[in-house]
């Protein structure tokens, strides 16, 4: 297990401070990065925490999966790497009428 840890169903409302505040219990916190909607500018629900070391981050997992933060249930766990393959693709095929 690596030291980044997916930290999951955030309220909109809680902060970086928070985060830190709260995974600091469990050891060192290294960054705390929390992705946001690029309309709307608001947190997307969701933060990644690098701790300090493999043991803190293995702790904080233990610890705080399931725990309480402004009202939500934290899901924690080994922040996972993006495959390098092919991303969301998408095209703009679909129904409507065709040509005749």
């Amino acid at each position: 297990m690596g030291n980044r840890l997916y930290v999951g169903n955030l309220s909109y409302t809680t902060s970086r401070e928070s985060i830190e505040a709260m995974f600091a219990a469990t050891g060192e916190v290294r960054e705390v990065a929390m992705p946001t909607d690029r309309e709307s500018g608001r947190p997307r629900g969701f933060a990644f925490v690098t701790m300090g070391t493999t043991e803190e981050a293995n702790k904080a997992v233990a610890q705080l999966n399931g725990a309480t933060l402004d009202g939500r249930s934290l899901r924690v766990s080994e922040a996972q790497e993006r495959s390098s393959g092919g991303g969301g693709g998408g095209g703009f095929g679909g129904g409507g009428r065709g040509r005749y």
